[in-house]
């Protein structure tokens, strides 16, 4: 029997939908007060300082995005520099400004539980793959670069 395996955006998805669901179920646990809540909007900026200049850097050198497929270069540049998982960390941005912008304490907990959830299933595989095809260059830039920030 083949085993179906859920993608990151899935994953996004389902924490987006559980988002929203949390701040319908839980109206009175409120992270700020509505005049504030534009700030959400401002969390949106890192998402485009990140995602398209790290998928940019891994199509300009052949790699692959796929989470499950095999890497040919150690991309180490652009927004690499900063964070091993420039993708990762956008999408939490996006979950981030959406808990912000809906002013739910309830929608703010998802972040992390997504992030725990993308460091298991997903990085941690990651980092096994790399560190083979890589060997003690991966090991430096690991030194050199934290997972999420």
């Amino acid at each position: 029997m083949r085993r179906i395996r859920l993608v990151p955006p899935a994953y996004f998805l389902l924490a987006l939908l559980l988002q929203l669901a949390l701040d319908w179920l839980l109206p009175g646990a409120e992270l700020l007060r509505p005049g504030w809540r534009w700030l959400g909007w401002l969390l949106l900026v890192p998402v485009i300082l990140l995602a398209a200049p790290a998928a940019r850097a891994l199509a300009s050198r052949g790699t692959t995005l796929h989470p499950f497929g095999q890497p040919s270069q150690l991309v180490t540049d652009g927004p690499y520099r900063y964070t091993r998982n420039p993708l990762y960390l956008a999408l939490a941005c996006i979950l981030l400004a959406v808990a912000v912008w809906l002013g739910s304490l309830a929608a703010l907990l998802v972040v992390p539980v997504f992030c725990l959830a993308i460091t298991r299933s997903f990085i941690r595989h990651e980092e096994q793959v790399l560190a083979a095809a890589f060997g003690a260059d991966y090991a430096d830039y690991c030194r050199r670069v934290r997972r999420w920030l």
